[in-house]
């Protein structure tokens, strides 16, 4: 009886044998990539949404200002967002920079 198979344990190999990296399941979803483009895009359309309401509540196009200051604090939001993961990415790759291999 093998008391380190009852633990579900098994030894390790020995030194000579080359050992096989555990490989990663493949990833799903989408692409890192294709989701910062897709927010940037949301970005762009929520600063254009902005700037259509304020440009209809000036040359009185649109009389409803709850409307026009709602989008653009939106698009001041969603902004401040961006720019915030964009410094963390800055941040995270000078760090990956730093690293000495």
């Amino acid at each position: 009886m093998d008391p380190l198979k009852n633990l579900g344990l098994s030894p390790l190999p020995p030194l000579g044998e080359p050992v096989k990296p555990a490989s990663a399941p493949p990833a799903g979803g989408p692409d890192f990539g294709d989701l910062l483009k897709q927010a940037m895009q949301e970005v762009n359309e929520a600063q254009n949404v902005a700037e259509l309401e304020a440009r209809n509540l000036m040359t009185g196009e649109s009389t409803d200002m709850h409307t026009a200051i709602l989008a653009v604090q939106k698009a001041d939001v969603s902004f401040q967002m961006m720019m915030a993961v964009r410094s963390k990415l800055i941040e995270a790759y000078r760090e990956v920079m730093r690293m000495q291999m």
